[in-house]
């Protein structure tokens, strides 16, 4: 063979494997993964950046509590007699594919006990038939853990590294470096404490002047599950390691003006365990209903404080306490609960299951949507409308000044 011959057909292998590594990079972007029969899948992936609709709004579901176990064998808890012969995880089921047709939200937060590890032993098939209508419905989505989803079959690293590998998600497993931690070799970070601490970003609505900047944060953080304290059992709640990372985190400057008078977006926040001070809304007006006792860390790591100093987190979301649905006020920040979802967790007869809706709006500027101006909230109850109740308004940006 000539050396020009030779020359050539170098190029041409060497184009050839290049486009071979670039084939095999983004099918492993696209994150591989095992199906139940063992077969290959590659992952469904969210369309990004998430955005504001064109009509100024974004929408989420907060689905707090599934409790989820095996499905159609897994029994209900506190319902009434009637409903109980015919009551099983299918129902939480049910509850979920409906309120996602009724609302169509943009984005759905789960925050926490997805699953009851204890009435399941294998915790992959549980997150997949509990997740399965969010993934069947193709709309982005996320999740923390809560204080039951580790006590099957995985630990909770396991857990968040599996829901983030499954169609749809964009949750993840910690945050990827951003100059205060340390990362190891995957590129997850290894000093900051649990697992499930991330943010997502929300752009502006298409074709506005805000459409390639993140207007809002969406913060999740890892509360934890169970500690000792001085001998008392209690929960391990968000730590100081967490609370250095949140206030580490870089956002996108906004240029303050008449139409965006915020120099950075506002911000919300998701997780499973109240922070301390909760117990004091008792004491305090709210929208909603205080049924029970908080349950929440004896140790205070200063999350309310940290909240408070950050200036952009307006309102946050939270479960764990099941007949609990209020939002109250602590120091200018609304905490919310979402109020039991799932007919395998503990909750009332006769008080139905039910779920949370956060909707943020933007600002109409002269010729294009700008920053975000509301955010307001509502339930939907599991009964034969889907009621809607306790609608309020979180933060209004006019009102801020």
């Amino acid at each position: 063979m000539d050396p020009y011959t030779k020359h050539h057909q170098n190029r041409k292998n060497s184009l050839f494997y290049l486009l071979l590594v670039l084939a095999a990079a983004h099918l492993l972007s696209r994150k591989l993964y095992l199906d139940g029969d063992e077969t290959v899948r590659v992952k469904k992936v969210a369309d990004l950046p998430l955005r504001f609709r064109s009509d100024g709004t974004f929408k989420i579901l907060q689905v707090a509590d599934m409790h989820y176990g095996i499905g159609k064998v897994t029994r209900c808890r506190d319902v009434l007699s009637s409903e109980f012969d015919f009551c099983s995880d299918l129902n939480t089921t049910q509850f979920l594919e409906r309120i996602i047709r009724a609302e169509n939200p943009d984005f759905i937060a789960f925050t926490g006990d997805n699953i009851f590890g204890s009435s399941t032993p294998d915790a992959a098939e549980s997150l997949s038939k509990a997740f399965g209508p969010a993934m069947e419905s193709g709309i982005p989505w996320a999740a923390v853990l809560g204080n039951h989803d580790h006590e099957s079959s995985m630990n909770r690293e396991e857990l968040m590294s599996f829901m983030s590998l499954m169609d749809y998600s964009v949750s993840q497993i910690n945050p990827s470096f951003d100059g205060l931690t340390r990362t190891t070799k995957g590129g997850v970070t290894t000093k900051i404490d649990g697992f499930g601490n991330y943010n997502i970003k929300v752009y502006g609505a298409p074709g506005s002047t805000m459409a390639n900047s993140s207007i809002l944060n969406l913060f999740f953080l890892d509360s934890g599950g169970r500690a000792f304290y001085q001998g008392f059992r209690t929960y391990e709640g968000i730590r100081e390691s967490q609370l250095n990372w949140l206030q580490g985190q870089k956002q996108d400057p906004l240029n303050p003006s008449e139409d965006i008078p915020l120099s950075k977006p506002p911000a919300l926040a998701f997780f499973h365990i109240p922070i301390p001070e909760i117990p004091q809304l008792w004491y305090k007006k709210i929208v909603g209903q205080f049924q029970e006792a908080v349950a929440c860390p004896r140790v205070n790591s200063g999350a309310l404080k940290t909240f408070v100093s950050m200036g952009d987190v307006k309102a946050v979301f939270m479960g764990h306490d099941h007949t609990n649905d209020f939002c109250g006020n602590l120091d200018g920040i609304w905490f919310c609960y979402g109020g039991g979802f799932g007919y395998h967790a503990y909750g009332k007869p006769g008080w139905p299951r039910r779920a949370r809706i956060i909707m943020a709006e933007l600002k109409k500027g002269k010729n294009s949507w700008m920053g975000v101006e509301r955010i307001k909230t509502w339930k939907r109850l599991d009964d034969k409308k889907l009621s809607k109740i306790d609608e309020q308004i979180l933060w209004d940006q006019r009102l801020s000044r």
